[in-house]
């Protein structure tokens, strides 16, 4: 009795010590790859590239690639919104079962970018040689000849459609999130044009040889943000008077310009030419579609979602209801909503190698 007693102790110390271990903040390793020679989809070759990328795990356990997006820190996919509900014990990206890769994509955080010095000499790139330099990143400098899971949010959620067309024999499972395959249209590129004429038509743009950030960088990231991310509902909620919504304005507009105006038009002009519907009968790997109803950039209303998973051989929606808790576009931050259906989408997912 006194022996079961004790080993009983020790499976609940041992166990305490586990969730203690995943309490601490995530200390990915970073790394930076630069290879020889990079050809952009323009002819264009750079010796130069660097593409900056985050690990967590042990390199031996099945690899999972995780992509950002568009001016996300890599900080957001470690907060506790997102790697706490992901990667902890028993959790669907368990990090002590995964080797989880995040890639910052050209343009990005320490990846090469405008702002390092070329400014709008750097070379014109698009979602194709962003995801280029991810396959690359992940098989020549990494090794590794399988991932068990692509899976990204917005941007990257439109590379993961890519990746699996792209490379379709190189991962057991997808799951792109708040995306849709289709070329960008509608309000979605054509705020996304606002944002890029309004910095452009900014006199103090210069061209892209400014020596202080144009004003336009700031309140037209903002009007973006508001516009395209929040959820109708949960706006409402927070600011259900002008003076409450003044003071979520005030807010942002007090906020520290920490961004590049040329960086911002590059990345989001990187959008333009990106359609992954002729090559969606490619894809072969079992994909999960996680959406918002709220989505403000990807509108379920516009109808190309439901024809576009027809086209593809294992393909599953799961739509998370809009409410006065989720945040539209950004609502995938919070994985609490969708934790479970990853976890029981990727126990279903056969292993391949």
């Amino acid at each position: 009795m006194a022996h079961r007693m004790l080993s009983g102790w020790i499976s609940l110390f041992l166990l305490f010590l586990s969730h203690l271990a995943y309490a601490q903040p995530l200390q990915p390793q970073e790394g930076d790859w630069r290879p020889a020679e990079f050809r952009f989809h323009t002819g264009e070759t750079r010796n130069d590239l660097r593409l900056h990328y985050y690990m967590l795990g042990d390199r031996n356990k099945p690899a999972v690639l995780l992509l950002h997006c568009t001016n996300q820190p890599v900080s957001a996919l470690l907060a506790d919104g997102f790697g706490g509900e992901l990667f902890g014990p028993g959790q669907p990206l368990d990090v002590t079962k995964h080797f989880i890769i995040i890639p910052e994509s050209i343009g990005s955080g320490k990846s090469s970018k405008p702002s390092d010095g070329l400014r709008t000499q750097f070379p014109q790139y698009n979602y194709d040689d962003m995801v280029l330099a991810q396959y690359r990143l992940v098989t020549e400098a990494l090794g590794i000849k399988h991932l068990r899971l692509v899976m990204g949010y917005s941007m990257g959620g439109m590379h993961t459609w890519l990746w699996g067309q792209k490379y379709p024999g190189m991962m057991d499972a997808l799951v792109p999130m708040v995306s849709q395959p289709n070329a960008l249209s509608g309000r979605n590129w054509m705020l996304r044009r606002m944002l890029i004429e309004s910095i452009k038509r900014d006199p103090a743009w210069k061209n892209g040889d400014y020596q202080t950030q144009p004003p336009a960088l700031q309140t037209a990231n903002i009007m973006f943000s508001i516009a395209t991310t929040g959820g109708t509902l949960a706006y409402q909620s927070k600011a259900p008077t002008r003076e409450l919504a003044d003071k979520m304005v005030d807010a942002r507009l007090a906020a520290p310009v920490t961004s590049d105006a040329n960086d911002f038009i590059y990345i989001w002009n990187s959008s333009a030419d990106y359609n992954a519907m002729p090559g969606l009968e490619r894809i072969k790997a079992p994909m999960l579609v996680i959406n918002s109803a709220d989505d403000e950039r990807n509108p379920l209303e516009i109808g190309s979602l439901e024809p576009a998973l027809k086209k593809v051989k294992q393909a599953s929606l799961f739509l998370i209801p809009a409410s006065t808790e989720t945040i539209g576009h950004a609502t995938m931050m919070s994985a609490r909503f969708y934790r479970t259906a990853l976890g029981e989408f990727l126990a279903k997912a056969p292993f391949h190698k």
